[in-house]
């Protein structure tokens, strides 16, 4: 293994009782805190020749020392002109109209393709996973809408804190099904179904805090609009919590009802609204992302069923 592939430290008075994550993430070439734990939990960090957890604590003179997986960033994701529509760009951020069918980032079986490969070529860039450059949040294949991408590594940071803090707002508009109230908050955590591993569930133990906030903009017949404001933002959350509250989103294969409706191949979820304080400058900025032709469409045939209906 070559030195580029190493790094060695020796904790100084300053380490002394810090845990070992801590002081690794302060490294030079390490470039997160996430960064540091993934490395310590894949094995590949020792303190004096012995792996330990990330919670160990380090003593004065302790040799701390990191092999370094190569950099597959530039071998693995070659840019690719997939048309990503750019909202907003800057130095630091990108805030782009992500569209539905298209995968976040590079997962099993989808080597190519995805946002991040379309991005690459943009300035993407920065965050603990050299696969997901630049991902600060991510939507779902079937679910279309607006994401914040980070472009260096400081800014990522930022972002992360700033979302982990709930100082990025975001709001999506769903069709539902079944009379939803004017007003419904659901304050559920969310975790891995137990007995499905492909899908996530409402959990009384195990689950991470989860709240969604949701206001009902238009009731048509059986199915109802709605706005979902995020105040965290788990997998799947709007998802998991409409089906926990019995108003599933229209369309939608894995928390729906059946097939899809109204000409729909996808679930009825549009995150329309994002918002946020630049990192940088401060500034306020605030997005709107229009409803995509198909789901106007399947909306449309809403309406004009229930109206025929009454």
């Amino acid at each position: 293994m070559t030195d580029e592939r190493r790094l060695r430290l020796v904790a100084g008075t300053q380490d002394q009782g810090r845990r070992l994550d801590a002081v690794l993430a302060g490294a030079e070439r390490i470039e997160s805190r996430a960064e540091a734990q993934r490395l310590i939990e894949a094995g590949a960090v020792t303190v004096n020749g012995e792996v330990r957890a990330k919670r160990h604590a380090l003593a004065v003179g302790d040799v701390v020392e990191a092999a370094l997986p190569p950099d597959h960033q530039a071998r693995h994701l070659q840019a690719e002109d997939l048309g990503v529509p750019v909202v907003f760009a800057d130095d630091r951020l990108l805030v782009v109209d992500k569209p539905a069918g298209m995968v976040t980032h590079p997962s099993r079986g989808h080597s190519s393709g995805t946002l991040v490969h379309g991005l690459v070529g943009a300035g993407a860039g920065g965050g603990p996973d050299p696969e997901r450059p630049g991902i600060v949040h991510r939507l779902d294949r079937g679910t279309s809408g607006l994401l914040l991408v980070a472009r260096d590594e400081r800014t990522h940071r930022r972002l992360s804190r700033m979302m982990r803090d709930r100082q990025i707002g975001r709001r999506y508009l769903a069709l539902v099904h079944g009379d939803f109230p004017p007003a419904l908050t659901v304050d559920r955590p969310v975790g891995r179904d137990p007995r499905r591993r492909t899908r996530q569930a409402v959990l009384a133990h195990g689950g991470r805090d989860a709240v969604t906030h949701f206001r009902r903009l238009e009731q048509v017949g059986p199915l109802a609009m709605v706005e979902a404001r995020l105040e965290t933002g788990r997998t799947h959350q709007v998802r998991v919590h409409l089906e926990s509250a019995g108003h599933p989103v229209f369309g939608d294969p894995v928390y729906g009802r059946g097939r899809p409706d109204h000409g729909l191949g996808r679930q009825f979820l549009h995150a329309y609204r994002l918002e946020f304080d630049h990192p940088a400058t401060g500034d306020h900025l605030a997005f709107e992302s229009p409803l995509p032709h198909d789901l106007e469409a399947a909306f449309a045939a809403a309406r004009a069923r229930a109206a025929g209906d009454g």
